[in-house]
């Protein structure tokens, strides 16, 4: 299933429904990037078939999607803490170039 699809399943949005295509793609490009920005290896973050990526965008997404979404705190603060455990893990964190030593 594609990242869109699954999304869109995750909202409780019938995947037939395009009707907020364009709202989500967006979406899921700005966790993406949030991700990338946050430290995650670019690669990584547009691994659509890493469980946790998807996770993150997904969480992401729920938590930004619509206006009056009463649980957007608590999906931010988790998809903050899922990033978090991204950006530390050595698996995810992009490569970092070490300080020079003076």
């Amino acid at each position: 299933m594609s990242l869109l699809n699954s999304i869109k399943t995750a909202l409780r949005i019938s995947i037939a429904n395009t009707a907020f295509d364009d709202e989500i793609s967006d979406l899921i490009a700005a966790a993406q990037n949030d991700l990338r920005l946050s430290g995650v290896a670019d690669e990584k973050a547009q691994d659509e078939e890493d469980a946790l990526i998807r996770r993150a965008v997904s969480v992401y997404v729920k938590a930004n999607f619509g206006w009056d979404n009463p649980d957007a705190e608590r999906l931010q603060l988790s998809y903050d803490k899922l990033k978090a455990h991204l950006t530390l893990s050595g698996e995810y964190a992009a490569a970092r170039e070490e300080d020079p030593v003076l």
